[in-house]
């Protein structure tokens, strides 16, 4: 694997946004990683609410990250402010454990929240995609919901909507904590789903 390019989708830290400086053409989002900002170069990719970005700059333990539109257009990166916390994930290494499944850090859609059930340790969370996307979703499969990897514990296809069932650690450990009904996720299916999908649909279509 490339460490450039692969995620696990198991958060590292949940970090607060210290700056948002907005410059012609992008923002650059400022993160205090703490340790997770040790051995970091310039270039390196970090997964912010599971979207791949690029080291633009370090000082100390705060490092910055420059985020153009399209990036900002397709992710909830846009809604961040001051206030704001955000997953963290460092890029995979040869070696280390891969504890949730391989996720690029390409997000492919938004999805609100529209339903949450808490029952005693189990918080079930609902979202809603467009259609399109519901063809890669499917349960017992995986799904990473603002880079955290989850499994889908239900698909509901005549609403577009499918739900994961978070444990106390996720809860704790990430920004599903912390969201309310309507706010937006970022989502990346699982890219092996993906190519079996548009594989069977090509060769469907060619016969």
């Amino acid at each position: 694997f490339r460490e450039t390019l692969v995620f696990t989708g198991i958060v590292q830290k949940l970090v607060k946004v210290e700056s948002i400086d907005k410059q012609a053409n992008l923002i650059r989002l400022g993160l205090g990683l703490g340790d997770l900002a040790k051995g970091l170069e310039l270039g390196a990719s970090v997964a912010i609410n599971g979207v791949c970005l690029t080291v633009s700059e370090t000082k100390r333990n705060k490092v910055y990250f420059d985020v153009i539109p399209e990036t900002l257009g397709a992710t909830n990166l846009n809604s961040l402010d001051q206030s704001s916390l955000v997953n963290v994930e460092r890029s995979y290494k040869v070696g280390d454990e891969i504890g949730g499944h391989i996720v690029s850090g390409h997000v492919g859609t938004t999805a609100p929240l529209v339903s949450l059930v808490h029952e005693e340790h189990d918080r079930v969370y609902t979202f809603e995609v467009a259609e399109s996307w519901m063809k890669f979703i499917f349960h017992k499969g995986f799904i990473a919901v603002d880079g955290a990897s989850l499994t889908v514990s239900a698909v509901d296809r005549a609403n577009s909507t499918f739900s994961v069932s978070l444990i106390p650690e996720t809860i704790t450990r990430t920004t599903l904590g912390l969201i309310e009904l309507g706010d937006q996720v970022n989502i990346e299916v699982e890219a092996q789903t993906v190519s079996i999908v548009e594989t069977v649909e090509r060769v469907m279509a060619e016969r």
